[in-house]
């Protein structure tokens, strides 16, 4: 008997170069996650930067079924963030990022390793990852946080406006 593949959201963000650059970015992304099992895209979102004072960032996220173990997909994520730009050497917390790709949720999981914290730590802190993650699994019940609706309503008062239905 086989072990059911888990939905698992990951979240996108960037905020260097235009918004056609950075679209690009995550279709780039989406385009390389599609090769390696099911997939749907959140709406786009414009939002505040936290952290140093900097350009609004992009955001989204992306549902997928993939048939890895967690710490394979962080590897696979981290690589296309390199790929795409980033140096993770070179960054400043919460600064300016090409592309930021987080392991938000995967399924009714809660992992605690050395590499990776899922659900994200800061998930229910910011209305930027919930909202396209709402988008994808409305319902859902968040480990350790509960129901996803319930968190974003939480943190309602942050600036996070949808500007694409698809990209």
């Amino acid at each position: 008997m086989t072990t059911p593949i888990e939905p698992i959201i990951i979240g996108l963000g960037g905020n260097i170069g235009s918004e056609v650059a950075i679209t690009a970015r995550f279709q780039r992304v989406r385009d390389a996650l599609a090769e390696l099992g099911e997939l749907r895209a959140a709406p786009l979102y414009r939002s505040a930067p936290i952290g140093p004072a900097q350009d609004p960032y992009l955001n989204s996220a992306l549902w997928l079924r993939v048939d890895l173990e967690p710490v394979a997909l962080l590897a696979v994520m981290q690589e296309l963030e390199h790929l795409l730009g980033r140096d993770r050497d070179r960054e400043v917390r919460w600064g300016p990022r090409l592309i930021d790709l987080d392991l938000l949720v995967w399924g009714q999981r809660v992992i605690r390793t050395p590499e990776l914290v899922v659900p994200h730590p800061h998930l229910a802190e910011r209305r930027f990852a919930l909202a396209p993650l709402v988008d994808l699994v409305g319902e859902m019940v968040i480990p350790g946080i509960g129901p996803a609706r319930a968190a974003l309503a939480r943190v309602a008062d942050q600036p996070v406006e949808q500007i694409a239905q698809r990209w």
